[in-house]
């Protein structure tokens, strides 16, 4: 049988590795720079944990891991036999696969309340598991890069969150970057505006899909969810907004005039526009984007998405406002914001435009060749001096021709291959080639050194 791997699921190579690292330690570093410290938390969670915190469509990608031994012994033959899936889901399965980096952060949260100093600010790199379907840039098993603020509602977090963004791709050399950014409360309004308040979560969920399905498609969503052709025709003034973010929210501002809710949402988005207008945003641009929604239940402020232009690809980023997430597993009160960084999607974007550096992926700087075993160990009396000062350097592992450990060093790109035989044991030299340009010199130890440090 062919050997293979889940659909959804990659295998990396060594460059690969290297390149995701160097997108890794980049995010690290500006989240570090901006005051976030380190946490991690088990891969697999506790069900209760996990399910009914992302709405009915969240629920369904949550995979979940069977019981140890018998896992059918606490269901009855007569759910077997009416095929209860959700009652025996509950007793066949108690864990499951993180669906994000937020709630278990969260549940961590609660658990350590006594240890932690608040505003707490943590910064999460791991991965997670989504049942989803895989698709280009949608993997069934991918990285998150999150970053997340608990305990305070100050509104600076969000104007901080938009520069964090910012420095990054900025780092990255990714330009032509689009941070959306809506506000819940304005939607809140919005579906009080047009008569469907108590359809809220249906009409977010509808909306959040216009760029997949267009403007008819979330419309025909929204009827199928029973919110009425009224409704839908007083919807219309929102999909037509143009002009400036501040211009938006002029406009927003008279149609919510009747929404308390939508007004206070209005007011936290113009903080935020006005703010970054005066600091400057380097790589990115914000984008008031009114039909942004983001499907997830738990946000309640301002919410952000992150495009780029140079590709479809969907969002490399997103977060938002959460005043009681905490409040799920008994902390109330505790209000928190974060966004997170979608590492394979950034990864695919850099690759397609060519922005990762040529060091990034580290080779040895240099082969010995192997003559035999008084050779070898004098080579890795070379090499271990090297090593010592950071310098990459290897032994080919047996004394084969030299034709095959030459073709080795060209495989690998390795740029210099170190020859030392008989005659450079006695003069304590070593001859190197320039695997590029062919050409041989002699050199001795500290010589090697700044040679390969070049």
């Amino acid at each position: 049988m062919k050997p293979s791997i889940p659909k959804g699921t990659r295998d990396f190579s060594s460059s690969e590795i290297a390149k995701r690292r160097y997108i890794f330690e980049t995010i690290q570093e500006v989240f570090e720079c901006y005051g976030f410290e380190p946490i991690e938390t088990p891969s697999f969670e506790n069900s209760s944990t996990l399910m009914g915190k992302y709405g009915e469509e969240g629920d369904r990608l949550i995979f979940k891991i069977l019981n140890s031994g018998d896992y059918l012994q606490k269901v009855s033959d007569e759910q077997l036999e009416k095929r209860d899936l959700n009652q025996i889901a509950s007793k066949i399965t108690e864990k499951a696969l993180r669906y994000d980096l937020t709630v278990p952060f969260a549940r961590y949260v609660v658990q350590h309340q006594n240890e932690l100093v608040f505003p707490f600010k943590r910064y999460q790199i791991q991965p997670v598991w989504r049942a989803d379907r895989p698709q280009k840039g949608r993997f069934r098993e991918f990285y998150q890069c999150d970053a997340d603020v608990v305990g305070s509602d100050s509104l600076w977090q969000e104007v901080e969150f938009v520069s964090l963004y910012d420095a990054v791709f900025d780092k990255l050399g990714l330009d032509d970057v689009v941070i959306r950014i809506n506000n819940r409360k304005i939607l809140t309004g919005i579906a009080e505006l047009i008569g469907a308040g108590e359809k809220l979560i249906d009409f977010t969920v509808a909306l959040d899909k216009l760029d997949k399905i267009g403007r008819e498609g979330v419309l025909n969503e929204m009827r199928n969810k029973g919110i009425s052709e009224e409704a839908l025709a007083k919807l219309e003034p929102v999909f037509e907004l143009t002009g400036s973010n501040l211009d938006q929210l002029q406009a927003l501002e008279s149609l919510l005039i009747d929404s308390e809710t939508g007004l206070k949402g209005v007011e936290e988005l113009r903080f935020v526009v006005e703010n970054l207008e005066e600091l400057k945003l380097e790589s990115a641009r914000l984008e008031l984007d009114i039909t942004l929604a983001r499907g997830l239940n738990y946000y309640t402020g301002a919410i952000f998405e992150v495009q780029t232009d140079k590709m479809q690809l969907g969002s490399i980023g997103g977060g938002g406002r959460y005043d009681d997430l905490t409040g799920i597993f008994g902390l109330k009160g505790m209000s928190g914001i974060g966004i997170s960084f979608g590492l394979d999607r950034i990864y695919m974007v850099l690759e397609e435009l060519g922005l990762f550096d040529e060091g990034v992926v580290k080779k040895p700087r240099a082969l010995f060749v192997n003559f035999g075993e008084k050779e070898a160990l004098y080579a890795l009396k070379a090499i271990q001096a090297l090593r010592m000062r950071g310098i990459r350097a290897e032994l080919y592992p047996s004394s084969a021709k030299m034709k095959k450990q030459m073709n080795y060093a060209d495989k690998r790109e390795i740029p210099f291959v170190v020859l030392a035989g008989e005659e450079e044991m006695k003069s304590g030299k070593f001859a190197v080639k320039n695997m590029q340009t062919g050409e041989q010199q002699d050199c001795n130890q500290d010589e090697l050194a700044l040679l390969f440090s070049a």
